[in-house]
């Protein structure tokens, strides 16, 4: 059996965990102080956060400005990018620097370099930055950040999940507007919690292998309210 070979790390900013590229013949896998987070062989759900968000935008939005917190091995850019138009403009926040080096070099690949796309673009930061002083409103907010709401590889990715970061991202977000959250597991009090926060919000259970099954993660889907219920 072939043995896992270590090709890079490099440390989560604001944390003590470390953040390594492991590759075992043609599989990879990002690991964070050895507990798997993503690998390209299972990126099922992470096509269905986009999939489902984008769903709500077509065809009204042919222009549409989507936000993505998290870039992983770029497989929810890419199916952002493959179902928007070509006048999207889709912002990818990724705060450790490692990954997105490695989505510019040999993990580009398996996601097809969506970082390649002229529509595409990088902020090399926390995407709560860019939630709360967002340059324009966004017309979705994909977070593909963690875990979901319980987050493990860095303590301030949990602030995205609590009221005050749903708040936010209503006040970033147009009337109409799409938050989208991946989770590992699901919450029942996050759907709740997104709800009092002004979105009309479905959990949608999905596969990691799409159509091949796998582990059953959940994305949730909130269509912001014009306005926030009193």
């Amino acid at each position: 059996m072939l043995s896992w070979e270590l090709l890079d790390s490099g440390r989560v900013p604001e944390s003590n965990n470390v953040m390594a590229l492991m590759r075992r013949g043609h599989e990879l896998v990002i690991r964070v102080d050895d507990r798997e987070l993503m690998g390209n062989r299972a990126h099922g759900s992470e096509d269905a956060l986009s999939d489902l968000a984008c769903d709500h935008l077509l065809p009204a939005c042919p222009d549409a400005r989507v936000l993505i917190g998290g870039l992983g091995m770029g497989f929810t850019l890419a199916a952002a990018l493959r179902r928007l138009g070509p006048g999207a403009h889709v912002e990818v926040a990724e705060m450790v620097p490692v990954v997105v080096k490695w989505n510019r070099g040999i993990v580009g690949d398996v996601a097809g370099r969506p970082l390649d796309d002229p529509r595409a673009h990088v902020y090399e930061g926390d995407v709560a930055d860019r939630i709360r002083v967002p340059p324009a409103p966004w017309d979705a907010i994909l977070l593909d950040v963690d875990n979901g709401p319980i987050a493990l590889t860095r303590e301030g990715n949990g602030w995205l999940y609590t009221w005050q970061g749903l708040q936010a991202a209503f006040d970033a977000l147009r009337p109409g507007g799409v938050l989208g959250v991946w989770s590992a597991a699901d919450e029942p009090a996050f759907t709740r919690r997104m709800d009092r926060a002004g979105f009309d919000t479905t959990p949608v259970y999905v596969r990691s292998r799409g159509k091949k099954g796998g582990r059953r993660h959940t994305v949730w889907i909130g269509i912001r309210r014009a306005e926030r219920r009193r």
